[in-house]
Protein backbone atom coordinates (compact mmCIF):
# COMPACT_ATOMS: atom_id res chain seq x y z
CA UNK A 1 0.00 0.00 0.00
CA UNK A 2 1.05 3.58 -0.98
CA UNK A 3 1.93 5.66 1.82
CA UNK A 4 0.50 9.30 1.93
CA UNK A 5 2.36 11.60 0.52
CA UNK A 6 1.09 14.82 2.02
CA UNK A 7 0.42 15.61 5.23
CA UNK A 8 -2.52 17.77 6.46
CA UNK A 9 0.06 20.13 7.50
CA UNK A 10 1.40 20.14 4.34
CA UNK A 11 -2.15 20.38 2.34
CA UNK A 12 -3.59 23.32 5.15
CA UNK A 13 -0.33 25.27 4.15
CA UNK A 14 -0.67 24.87 0.50
CA UNK A 15 -4.20 26.44 0.96
CA UNK A 16 -3.54 29.04 2.47
CA UNK A 17 -0.75 30.60 0.44
CA UNK A 18 -3.10 29.99 -2.40
CA UNK A 19 -6.44 30.42 -1.85
CA UNK A 20 -7.12 33.82 -2.52
CA UNK A 21 -10.40 33.47 -0.46
CA UNK A 22 -8.00 33.30 2.53
CA UNK A 23 -7.72 36.27 4.84
CA UNK A 24 -4.06 34.70 6.70
CA UNK A 25 -4.36 36.56 9.90
CA UNK A 26 -7.61 35.13 10.70
CA UNK A 27 -7.18 31.76 9.17
CA UNK A 28 -7.17 29.44 12.67
CA UNK A 29 -9.71 32.04 14.33
CA UNK A 30 -13.40 31.02 14.81
CA UNK A 31 -15.31 34.20 15.48
CA UNK A 32 -17.70 34.07 17.91
CA UNK A 33 -21.44 35.02 16.96
CA UNK A 34 -24.10 36.59 18.36
CA UNK A 35 -26.57 33.56 17.36
CA UNK A 36 -26.40 30.96 14.90
CA UNK A 37 -27.33 31.49 11.20
CA UNK A 38 -31.17 31.84 10.09
CA UNK A 39 -32.54 28.35 9.24
CA UNK A 40 -32.96 28.25 5.39
CA UNK A 41 -35.85 27.15 3.23
CA UNK A 42 -36.50 26.03 0.10
CA UNK A 43 -38.07 28.42 -2.58
CA UNK A 44 -39.32 28.70 -5.92
CA UNK A 45 -36.01 31.66 -6.20
CA UNK A 46 -33.49 28.89 -4.87
CA UNK A 47 -35.06 26.55 -7.19
CA UNK A 48 -34.89 28.65 -10.13
CA UNK A 49 -31.42 30.14 -9.73
CA UNK A 50 -30.18 26.87 -9.33
CA UNK A 51 -31.97 25.88 -12.38
CA UNK A 52 -29.84 28.89 -14.22
CA UNK A 53 -27.02 27.27 -12.89
CA UNK A 54 -27.83 23.65 -13.94
CA UNK A 55 -25.63 21.53 -11.72
CA UNK A 56 -23.91 21.35 -8.42
CA UNK A 57 -20.60 19.32 -7.73
CA UNK A 58 -20.66 17.13 -4.41
CA UNK A 59 -16.84 15.32 -3.55
CA UNK A 60 -17.82 11.86 -1.30
CA UNK A 61 -16.64 9.38 0.82
CA UNK A 62 -20.17 7.73 0.28
CA UNK A 63 -20.85 4.59 -1.74
CA UNK A 64 -21.32 5.03 -5.54
CA UNK A 65 -24.61 3.41 -5.38
CA UNK A 66 -26.29 5.53 -2.37
CA UNK A 67 -24.84 8.71 -3.60
CA UNK A 68 -25.88 7.77 -7.65
CA UNK A 69 -29.73 7.40 -5.86
CA UNK A 70 -29.48 10.78 -4.06
CA UNK A 71 -28.51 12.31 -7.78
CA UNK A 72 -31.73 10.51 -9.41
CA UNK A 73 -34.20 11.15 -6.65
CA UNK A 74 -32.44 15.11 -6.86
CA UNK A 75 -32.58 15.57 -10.69
CA UNK A 76 -36.03 14.03 -10.62
CA UNK A 77 -37.19 16.83 -7.96
CA UNK A 78 -35.67 19.48 -9.69
CA UNK A 79 -35.86 19.17 -13.13
CA UNK A 80 -32.99 18.13 -14.32
CA UNK A 81 -30.31 19.48 -12.41
CA UNK A 82 -27.49 18.10 -13.02
CA UNK A 83 -25.31 16.06 -9.35
CA UNK A 84 -21.76 15.53 -10.45
CA UNK A 85 -20.62 13.09 -8.24
CA UNK A 86 -16.45 12.76 -7.18
CA UNK A 87 -16.55 9.79 -5.27
CA UNK A 88 -13.00 8.74 -3.72
CA UNK A 89 -11.88 7.43 -0.11
CA UNK A 90 -12.21 10.53 2.33
CA UNK A 91 -8.39 11.61 2.87
CA UNK A 92 -8.56 11.64 -0.68
CA UNK A 93 -11.49 14.28 -0.91
CA UNK A 94 -9.60 16.06 1.54
CA UNK A 95 -6.21 15.86 -0.56
CA UNK A 96 -7.83 16.38 -3.74
CA UNK A 97 -9.54 19.63 -1.98
CA UNK A 98 -6.49 21.11 -0.63
CA UNK A 99 -4.51 20.71 -3.60
CA UNK A 100 -7.37 22.40 -5.45
CA UNK A 101 -6.86 25.44 -3.04
CA UNK A 102 -3.35 25.52 -3.20
CA UNK A 103 -3.50 26.19 -6.81
CA UNK A 104 -7.08 28.47 -6.54
CA UNK A 105 -8.88 26.17 -8.71
CA UNK A 106 -11.97 26.22 -6.82
CA UNK A 107 -14.02 23.37 -8.70
CA UNK A 108 -16.58 21.82 -5.81
CA UNK A 109 -19.84 23.11 -4.64
CA UNK A 110 -20.37 20.88 -1.51
CA UNK A 111 -18.19 18.07 0.43
CA UNK A 112 -18.92 15.50 2.76
CA UNK A 113 -16.53 13.30 4.54
CA UNK A 114 -16.77 9.97 6.96
CA UNK A 115 -13.98 12.18 8.83
CA UNK A 116 -15.68 15.24 10.44
CA UNK A 117 -12.33 16.78 11.16
CA UNK A 118 -12.13 17.34 7.73
CA UNK A 119 -14.54 19.72 7.89
CA UNK A 120 -13.44 21.14 11.62
CA UNK A 121 -9.83 21.93 8.51
CA UNK A 122 -12.00 23.75 6.26
CA UNK A 123 -13.89 25.49 8.85
CA UNK A 124 -10.42 26.27 10.19
CA UNK A 125 -9.28 28.41 6.86
CA UNK A 126 -12.39 30.15 6.43
CA UNK A 127 -13.34 28.03 3.24
CA UNK A 128 -16.96 26.98 4.37
CA UNK A 129 -20.19 28.86 3.78
CA UNK A 130 -22.72 29.24 6.94
CA UNK A 131 -25.75 28.04 5.32
CA UNK A 132 -28.30 26.03 8.01
CA UNK A 133 -30.81 24.20 5.78
CA UNK A 134 -34.62 24.48 7.49
CA UNK A 135 -34.43 20.68 8.66
CA UNK A 136 -31.31 20.73 10.42
CA UNK A 137 -32.05 23.85 12.53
CA UNK A 138 -35.59 22.26 13.74
CA UNK A 139 -34.58 18.39 13.91
CA UNK A 140 -30.85 18.03 14.51
CA UNK A 141 -29.44 18.18 17.87
CA UNK A 142 -26.91 20.49 18.80
CA UNK A 143 -24.08 18.06 18.80
CA UNK A 144 -24.66 17.04 15.58
CA UNK A 145 -24.25 20.50 13.83
CA UNK A 146 -21.93 23.03 13.45
CA UNK A 147 -22.86 25.64 16.27
CA UNK A 148 -21.53 28.67 13.38
CA UNK A 149 -23.56 26.87 10.32
CA UNK A 150 -20.44 25.47 8.40
CA UNK A 151 -21.74 21.57 8.47
CA UNK A 152 -24.15 18.94 9.66
CA UNK A 153 -23.93 15.41 10.22
CA UNK A 154 -25.69 14.68 6.52
CA UNK A 155 -25.16 10.81 7.56
CA UNK A 156 -23.27 8.17 10.51
CA UNK A 157 -22.25 5.04 10.98
CA UNK A 158 -20.71 2.40 13.09
CA UNK A 159 -17.68 0.19 12.94
CA UNK A 160 -18.20 -3.14 14.24
CA UNK A 161 -16.79 -6.53 14.13
CA UNK A 162 -18.82 -9.17 12.33
CA UNK A 163 -18.29 -12.71 11.01
CA UNK A 164 -19.11 -14.71 8.49
CA UNK A 165 -22.52 -17.29 9.75
CA UNK A 166 -21.01 -20.05 7.18
CA UNK A 167 -16.94 -20.33 8.96
CA UNK A 168 -18.57 -19.05 12.65
CA UNK A 169 -20.90 -20.46 14.61
CA UNK A 170 -22.71 -17.50 16.77
CA UNK A 171 -21.46 -19.58 19.65
CA UNK A 172 -18.13 -19.02 18.61
CA UNK A 173 -17.71 -15.93 17.49
CA UNK A 174 -15.95 -12.75 19.37
CA UNK A 175 -18.22 -10.35 21.24
CA UNK A 176 -15.37 -7.72 22.28
CA UNK A 177 -12.41 -6.16 21.11
CA UNK A 178 -10.18 -8.07 23.47
CA UNK A 179 -11.76 -11.41 21.97
CA UNK A 180 -9.68 -10.61 18.25
CA UNK A 181 -6.28 -11.36 19.84
CA UNK A 182 -7.52 -14.96 20.89
CA UNK A 183 -4.55 -17.03 18.87
CA UNK A 184 -7.76 -18.80 17.22
CA UNK A 185 -8.26 -15.90 14.62
CA UNK A 186 -4.88 -15.28 13.72
CA UNK A 187 -4.95 -15.42 9.79
CA UNK A 188 -8.57 -14.85 9.71
CA UNK A 189 -9.48 -11.32 10.64
CA UNK A 190 -9.30 -8.57 7.50
CA UNK A 191 -9.57 -4.58 8.65
CA UNK A 192 -8.97 -1.62 6.68
CA UNK A 193 -6.97 1.43 7.26
CA UNK A 194 -7.25 4.51 8.98
CA UNK A 195 -4.06 6.85 6.16
CA UNK A 196 -6.93 5.76 3.28
CA UNK A 197 -10.53 5.94 4.93
CA UNK A 198 -12.15 8.74 7.41
CA UNK A 199 -14.19 5.84 8.74
CA UNK A 200 -11.46 4.05 9.58
CA UNK A 201 -9.54 7.18 10.79
CA UNK A 202 -11.89 8.37 13.13
CA UNK A 203 -12.28 4.95 14.60
CA UNK A 204 -9.22 4.18 15.36
CA UNK A 205 -8.80 7.33 17.50
CA UNK A 206 -12.03 6.74 19.48
CA UNK A 207 -10.06 3.00 20.17
CA UNK A 208 -6.90 4.27 20.99
CA UNK A 209 -8.58 6.57 23.40
CA UNK A 210 -11.03 3.66 24.97
CA UNK A 211 -9.04 0.71 24.46
CA UNK A 212 -5.63 1.68 23.89
CA UNK A 213 -2.37 1.56 21.30
CA UNK A 214 -1.73 -2.19 22.72
CA UNK A 215 -4.87 -3.70 21.23
CA UNK A 216 -3.77 -2.52 17.94
CA UNK A 217 0.13 -3.95 18.62
CA UNK A 218 -1.24 -7.06 19.96
CA UNK A 219 -3.81 -7.37 16.71
CA UNK A 220 -0.31 -6.95 14.62
CA UNK A 221 0.73 -10.51 15.06
CA UNK A 222 -2.72 -11.52 14.32
CA UNK A 223 -1.77 -12.09 10.95
CA UNK A 224 -4.34 -9.84 9.02
CA UNK A 225 -5.16 -8.91 5.94
CA UNK A 226 -4.88 -5.37 5.64
CA UNK A 227 -7.06 -3.88 2.84
CA UNK A 228 -8.10 0.03 2.34
CA UNK A 229 -11.61 1.23 2.11
CA UNK A 230 -13.66 0.94 5.26
CA UNK A 231 -16.01 -0.84 3.05
CA UNK A 232 -13.58 -3.49 1.73
CA UNK A 233 -13.89 -5.75 5.26
CA UNK A 234 -17.48 -6.16 4.80
CA UNK A 235 -16.98 -7.55 1.30
CA UNK A 236 -13.82 -10.05 2.08
CA UNK A 237 -16.47 -11.07 4.68
CA UNK A 238 -19.00 -12.25 2.66
CA UNK A 239 -16.83 -13.70 -0.29
CA UNK A 240 -15.60 -15.91 3.04
CA UNK A 241 -11.67 -14.56 2.03
CA UNK A 242 -11.47 -14.02 6.05
CA UNK A 243 -14.05 -15.03 9.03
CA UNK A 244 -13.90 -12.10 10.95
CA UNK A 245 -13.88 -8.29 10.07
CA UNK A 246 -12.26 -6.03 12.90
CA UNK A 247 -13.57 -2.65 11.62
CA UNK A 248 -15.33 -1.77 8.65
CA UNK A 249 -18.94 -0.29 7.48
CA UNK A 250 -22.10 -1.37 9.51
CA UNK A 251 -24.43 -0.14 6.70
CA UNK A 252 -22.65 -2.98 4.03
CA UNK A 253 -23.14 -5.33 6.36
CA UNK A 254 -26.34 -4.35 6.78
CA UNK A 255 -26.91 -4.56 3.34
CA UNK A 256 -25.19 -7.64 2.24
CA UNK A 257 -27.26 -9.64 4.84
CA UNK A 258 -30.37 -8.14 3.94
CA UNK A 259 -29.41 -9.41 0.13
CA UNK A 260 -28.36 -12.91 1.51
CA UNK A 261 -25.17 -12.89 2.16
CA UNK A 262 -23.85 -14.71 5.22
CA UNK A 263 -22.71 -11.78 7.68
CA UNK A 264 -23.46 -10.34 11.13
CA UNK A 265 -22.69 -7.77 13.37
CA UNK A 266 -21.44 -7.74 16.75
CA UNK A 267 -21.16 -4.88 18.75
CA UNK A 268 -18.44 -5.29 20.97
CA UNK A 269 -18.47 -5.11 24.98
CA UNK A 270 -16.08 -2.60 25.14
CA UNK A 271 -18.39 -0.15 22.93
CA UNK A 272 -18.61 1.01 19.25
CA UNK A 273 -16.91 3.06 16.67
CA UNK A 274 -19.27 6.03 15.99
CA UNK A 275 -18.72 8.12 13.26
CA UNK A 276 -20.40 10.87 11.76
CA UNK A 277 -19.91 12.24 8.22
CA UNK A 278 -21.33 15.96 7.44
CA UNK A 279 -21.77 18.25 4.80
CA UNK A 280 -20.59 21.66 4.06
CA UNK A 281 -20.83 24.14 1.43
CA UNK A 282 -17.74 25.66 -0.05
CA UNK A 283 -17.64 29.79 0.18
CA UNK A 284 -15.96 29.50 -3.74
CA UNK A 285 -18.95 27.11 -4.54
CA UNK A 286 -19.02 28.12 -8.15
CA UNK A 287 -22.64 26.93 -8.08
CA UNK A 288 -23.94 28.20 -5.01
CA UNK A 289 -27.22 28.75 -5.40
CA UNK A 290 -27.59 24.97 -6.89
CA UNK A 291 -25.03 24.29 -3.61
CA UNK A 292 -27.47 25.33 -1.02
CA UNK A 293 -30.54 23.91 -2.63
CA UNK A 294 -28.53 20.29 -3.01
CA UNK A 295 -27.77 20.85 1.08
CA UNK A 296 -31.09 21.96 1.95
CA UNK A 297 -32.40 18.64 0.11
CA UNK A 298 -29.69 16.57 1.75
CA UNK A 299 -31.36 16.83 5.11
CA UNK A 300 -34.94 16.10 4.30
CA UNK A 301 -37.11 13.38 5.41
CA UNK A 302 -37.31 12.35 1.63
CA UNK A 303 -32.83 12.18 1.48
CA UNK A 304 -32.81 10.61 4.67
CA UNK A 305 -34.61 7.91 4.30
CA UNK A 306 -32.37 7.00 1.20
CA UNK A 307 -29.41 7.21 3.03
CA UNK A 308 -31.28 4.61 5.48
CA UNK A 309 -32.84 2.50 2.59
CA UNK A 310 -30.42 2.12 0.20
CA UNK A 311 -27.25 3.26 2.20
CA UNK A 312 -27.44 1.30 5.37
CA UNK A 313 -26.43 3.99 7.13
CA UNK A 314 -27.92 6.01 10.17
CA UNK A 315 -29.98 9.07 10.17
CA UNK A 316 -29.29 12.21 12.66
CA UNK A 317 -32.74 13.48 11.69
CA UNK A 318 -35.19 12.99 14.89
CA UNK A 319 -38.11 12.42 12.55
CA UNK A 320 -36.83 9.97 10.42
CA UNK A 321 -37.30 6.74 11.69
CA UNK A 322 -34.80 3.44 11.39
CA UNK A 323 -34.85 0.64 9.25
CA UNK A 324 -36.90 -2.45 10.88
CA UNK A 325 -34.50 -5.50 11.30
CA UNK A 326 -31.95 -3.50 12.16
CA UNK A 327 -30.33 -3.27 15.86
CA UNK A 328 -31.63 0.76 17.12
CA UNK A 329 -29.17 2.61 17.41
CA UNK A 330 -30.30 3.70 20.90
CA UNK A 331 -29.62 0.09 22.21
CA UNK A 332 -25.90 -0.10 21.49
CA UNK A 333 -23.30 1.11 23.49
CA UNK A 334 -21.56 3.65 21.51
CA UNK A 335 -17.79 4.99 21.81
CA UNK A 336 -18.26 8.51 21.92
CA UNK A 337 -17.27 10.63 18.44
CA UNK A 338 -14.66 13.41 19.19
CA UNK A 339 -13.64 15.46 15.51
CA UNK A 340 -11.69 17.89 17.10
CA UNK A 341 -9.53 14.96 18.97
CA UNK A 342 -9.11 12.89 15.84
CA UNK A 343 -8.49 16.36 13.80
CA UNK A 344 -5.34 17.02 16.42
CA UNK A 345 -4.00 13.40 16.12
CA UNK A 346 -4.66 12.06 13.07
CA UNK A 347 -0.89 12.94 11.36
CA UNK A 348 0.07 10.81 14.83
CA UNK A 349 -2.70 7.82 14.11
CA UNK A 350 -1.76 7.81 10.85
CA UNK A 351 1.75 7.12 11.48
CA UNK A 352 1.56 4.77 14.22
CA UNK A 353 -0.70 2.79 12.65
CA UNK A 354 2.07 2.39 9.62
CA UNK A 355 4.59 1.57 11.88
CA UNK A 356 2.71 -1.05 13.68
CA UNK A 357 1.16 -2.78 10.86
CA UNK A 358 4.25 -2.08 8.47
CA UNK A 359 1.81 -0.72 5.64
Amino acid sequence: MRRQKLSRRDILQGALKGSTALAVGTVFASPARAAPPPAETITPQLIEAAKKEGKVVWYTSIDLSVAEKISGAFREKFGGIELRVERTGAERVFQRIGQEYASNVHAVDIANSSDAAHLLQWKKQGILLPYVPEDVAKHYKPEHRDADGTYAGFRATLSPIAYNTKLVKAEDAPTSFKDLLDPKWKGKIVKAHPGYSGTILTATFEMVRDIGWDFYENLAKQNIMQVQSATDPPKKLALGERSVMADGTEYNIFLLKESGQPVEAIYPAEGTPFIIGPNGIFKAAPNPNAAKLFQNYCFTPEAQEIVIAAGGLRSLHQQVKEQPGRKPLADIKLMKEDAEGAEKQSEEIKARYQKIFHV
